[in-house]
């Protein structure tokens, strides 16, 4: 249904290579210029500049129809997904795995529509930290993983899902903290808050503070706690700070309950990611991803 002479422009534009479009498209790199050559014409104006060999560059006209022809090719997969989804029936379990944080604050909505449109599967959700949840994709314990870190496991193959940011957290009642901004050494100086060992946060905190000469070590770490939840009451509660989601504070923000507390010089950003064993995906851990990001999208 997608021209596929817009689909050979596409994949020339973002190659900027008549060759690897050629590859992509498995057709013949003759064939690439004849489909580029009528769209020329049919629009009556240059879209390649050729640079010598297949190397080429844009030209304005064709920098407008590679934004066209990449939000045509996103509306048509999300055509086909849904139409396939509608053609199709899916049964069976998927069993999904998913670091605490993704599991409370970021999958609950995906899985309530997911179940709304494929009600005949049934999906089992196990929430643990990022470390657990790779053993556990090992082991086959679960079809697909949803975690905040990466550890680069040989066996596991990672894909982007959804961004975040961990920010600094104070209980709007603290009492301790004067200030709205805050350098990085001085966080030394508060009482803090931190997820237990094995925690993809607590990776991302400690690398992010290593690159500013501070080490876990370094904090005056009052406690650990196994969940985001049981660190936001704890911080409610007391004069302590704390890296949350942004994810996971979105209430307490909007009810004044907490604040965020700037640190200069210091932006701590992730993503998560899907993670699934290398080789074939499984079809119905497919199915979710393919909808997570479409929802993600949305």
């Amino acid at each position: 249904m997608f021209d596929f002479r817009l689909q050979v422009f596409n994949a020339v534009a973002r190659r900027l290579n008549f060759t690897r479009a050629a590859e992509e498209m498995y057709i013949s790199q003759p064939a690439v210029t004849k489909h580029i050559r009528e769209l020329e014409a049919h629009f009556k104006t240059s879209l390649i500049e050729r640079s010598g060999n297949s190397k080429v560059s844009l030209t304005p006209a064709g920098e407008t129809l590679l934004r066209y022809t990449t939000r045509i090719s996103s509306i048509y997969n999300e055509l086909e997904f849904d139409m396939n989804a509608l053609a199709k029936r899916h049964n069976g379990t998927l069993r999904i795995g998913a670091s605490t944080t993704i599991a409370q604050y970021v999958l609950p909505p995906i899985l309530a529509g997911f179940h709304e449109l494929f009600n005949g599967m049934k999906v089992v959700l196990t929430t643990a930290n990022t470390e657990q949840i790779e053993n556990a994709l090992l082991s086959k314990e679960i079809d697909l993983g949803i975690t905040e870190g990466i550890t680069r496991q040989p066996q596991i193959n990672y894909h982007r899902f959804a961004s975040d940011e961990l920010v600094l957290v104070s209980s709007s009642a603290n009492v301790k903290l004067k200030k709205q901004v805050l350098k990085t050494n001085e966080l030394k100086e508060y009482p803090m808050l931190l997820r237990e060992s094995g925690s993809g946060t607590l990776g991302f905190i400690a690398h992010a503070l290593k690159q500013k000469g501070i080490s876990l070590s370094d904090l005056n770490i009052e406690m650990q706690l196994g969940s985001t939840e049981s660190i936001k009451s704890y911080l409610l509660n007391s004069n302590c700070l704390a890296f949350l989601s942004i994810h996971s504070i979105i209430k307490e923000l909007k009810s004044g309950e907490c604040r965020i507390v700037d640190i200069k010089d210091l932006a701590i950003e992730r993503l998560f990611h899907f993670i699934e064993l290398q080789g074939q995906p499984l079809p119905l851990a497919d199915l979710f991803v393919r909808y997570a990001l479409k929802y993600r999208k949305a």
